[in-house]
């Protein structure tokens, strides 16, 4: 189906990245592999979202070809007031930039939480500290105003 939407609308597949939950592919591990295998092939990108809220199983980290790892909010929501989120967000960051994933955090809504982040060298975030969910108009109006300050910052 993903392909068939791809072809019938022109769209890259390569700026597609689809997000599956950690039960998503503990299910049937063979046709999840079959199937992500084929969606990695057509340049699609992979993710597992809000991971270390399921099974949180590693092998499957090395069955399937993912490219990013979504630490959950749950993890983020309390840094840095909870040590042990901290550790927890901080592993998951190290372990995913070990095994060659990019990592990106849910839920990053405080400078405190973003600092953190970022000294942990975590690839990206989202989160309300960048925007509040808004309709696809004003969406694309924030994309348009962030490539010309980033033309703007270029030219610097």
């Amino acid at each position: 189906m993903v392909s068939l939407v791809l072809k019938e609308t022109d769209f890259p597949a390569t700026q597609l990245e689809l997000e599956i939950t950690e039960s998503g592919l503990t299910g049937n591990q063979d046709q999840a592999t079959v199937i992500l295998n084929n969606l990695c092939t057509q340049g699609i990108r992979l993710a597992i979202d809000d991971f270390g809220t399921g099974y949180s199983s590693l092998a499957y980290l090395k069955h399937f070809p993912l490219d990013r790892l979504k630490i959950d909010k749950s993890f983020i929501d309390d840094i840095p007031f909870h040590q042990d989120d901290m550790e927890i967000a901080a592993t998951i960051v190290a372990m995913g930039r070990i095994l060659g994933f990019k990592v990106l955090a849910e839920g990053v809504e405080t400078q405190e939480q973003l600092a953190f982040l970022r000294e942990k060298g975590c690839d990206s975030y989202q989160g309300y500290i960048k925007s509040k969910p808004i309709p696809a108009d004003q969406f694309a109006e924030l994309l348009r105003k962030q490539q010309r300050d980033d033309l703007r910052n270029k030219n610097i």
